[in-house]
């Protein structure tokens, strides 16, 4: 197989697939000696299943091995470490790789607990785990989706896996971009077969997967993501690693000449160009975070957004959402993680999960939305009870009244809904019924029979009722 090849196959036979592209490609060709210590890297960044769109199959892993070894590379090893925040150890079992080491008889190395050392690479002085120079041929087994940070992630961002957590963290603080481009020189990939079967286009945590039931064979990681960028609708330029990569010598961006082929008969559909990231990132103001935080706030906000919550919150903000270690020792509303411990408001951990940061902001924003209503009625109230108090205009001031309050809660956004179930007071000539339950439903989220919500709306209608 030639350096500017890029073979392609389709099919839900992901095992058999596997073991036909590397006949195509003559992986056992380009191995050193049958002594050959193999490395494996597939993308396990955390402990969520294949089909969720974030992690590599293992039947293309398990493809891999059946190949080799059926050839007599038997010196093989499975080799990981999942994003900061996740366990490797949790990934192998929750993805299948602790049955398929067992299956197969070759060892699982958590890069995570590995030794490191610093390199030199290409200028940059990096931290890789020692396990990179035990091997003598690397093959990655990347996902092709989508990142909340860098667009998307594919065979030059899967080596990350391959260095100790707190060089992970050094990354963000770096930049990102610049330091996955120099570690591409530091980390040699000679071959790469890409899991392009049902990769989240949105969330590297999965989630949303787009299926396409393809796999990809080459030997370039900067020809791979730049022909990833064309099916993704992006380009490199917006991936700044690519081009950075290819001025380092690590491979070529040059698709008009490379050569792309379909191995066996395929009906390949576009991918779509929608992506729901980049609505949501204009919520957020992020400063060196790391990929798991950032990618754990993304889906949360993604939930507030499909629940009508999301546009509510940042009303309620004087600032967007914050997030990153470039907020360490800094003041603001509301920010992410412990990294923005000094906020007024801030979702503890690190990093924080997924449902954390959603159940902590959905929390934030009926908090502070109750009060806000609390100090509206209050004002309202003072302003309105001594005329309120004068029977004699009394049933003509009630319905302006109530009328005022209808058109701020419209005008708020907030749902109102009209019960018929009149307790008569001819006094003030309303319905009793009507108006408690207008207050209830300025809180939809809260149980009808949640005691706080009762505590809320009595004080406020018990001075015209009694």
């Amino acid at each position: 197989m030639l350096k500017n090849e890029i073979l392609q196959i389709y099919g839900t036979e992901y095992k058999k697939n596997t073991v036909r592209l590397l006949e195509e490609a003559d992986l056992a060709g380009l191995i050193p000696s049958p002594g050959a210590r193999i490395g494996i890297k597939p993308n396990l960044v955390s402990a969520s299943e294949a089909s969720w769109g974030a992690t590599t199959h293992p039947e293309v892993v398990a493809g891999i091995i059946e190949y080799l070894q059926a050839r007599g590379f038997n010196n093989l090893v499975i080799a990981e470490g999942s994003w900061v925040g996740d366990t490797t150890s949790e990934a192998f079992e929750v993805c299948g790789y602790n049955a398929l080491s067992a299956g197969y008889g070759v060892p699982l190395l958590d890069a995570q607990k590995d030794k490191f050392h610093k390199k030199d690479c290409a200028g940059l002085q990096l931290r890789i785990c020692d396990c990179v120079d035990t091997f003598d041929f690397l093959i990655n087994v990347p996902v092709l989706k989508g990142h909340c940070q860098t667009h998307m992630t594919c065979a030059l961002k899967n080596m990350k896996g391959l260095i100790p957590n707190s060089e992970k963290r050094h990354f963000h603080s770096m930049g990102l971009h610049k330091p996955i481009a120099h570690l591409s020189v530091g980390i040699r990939q000679d071959f790469i077969l890409v899991d392009h079967i049902c990769g989240d286009l949105d969330f590297e945590d999965g989630g949303n997967p787009v299926v396409r039931n393809c796999l990809m064979a080459a030997r370039d990681p900067v020809l791979t993501d730049t022909l990833v960028c064309r099916l993704m609708h992006l380009d490199p330029a917006d991936v700044p690693y690519i081009p950075m990569a290819a001025a380092l010598g690590s491979g070529s961006m040059d698709l008009e000449n490379a050569r792309i082929r379909v191995i066996g008969q395929s009906s390949p559909e576009a991918l779509p160009r929608e992506r729901k990231i980049v609505a949501l990132q204009d919520a957020v103001e992020e400063v060196e975070s790391c990929s798991a935080c950032y990618g754990y706030l993304i889906p949360a906000l993604q939930m507030l957004k499909e629940e009508g919550l999301l546009d509510r919150l940042m009303a309620l903000l004087p600032d967007k959402i914050c997030i990153g270690q470039g907020f360490r020792g800094k003041t603001g509303a509301v920010g992410i993680g412990c990294c923005t411990s000094g906020f007024d408001f801030s979702v503890p951990g690190c990093p924080p999960t997924e449902d954390r940061i959603y159940r902590s902001l959905k929390e934030y924003i009926l908090t502070h939305e109750e009060r806000q209503i609390r100090l509206f009625f209050k004002g309202l109230l003072l302003c309105q009870i001594s005329f309120l108090q004068a029977a004699a205009i009394r049933p003509v001031l009630c319905p302006v009244f109530f009328h005022a309050i209808r058109s701020a809660v419209h005008a708020a956004g907030r749902p109102l809904r009209v019960v018929d179930h009149a307790v008569a007071d001819p006094d003030m000539g309303l319905d009793i019924g009507l108006r408690f339950s207008l207050f209830l439903d300025l809180f939809p989220e809260r149980s009808h029979t949640d005691p706080e919500r009762s505590d809320i709306v009595l004080p406020f209608i018990a001075p015209y009722f009694f």
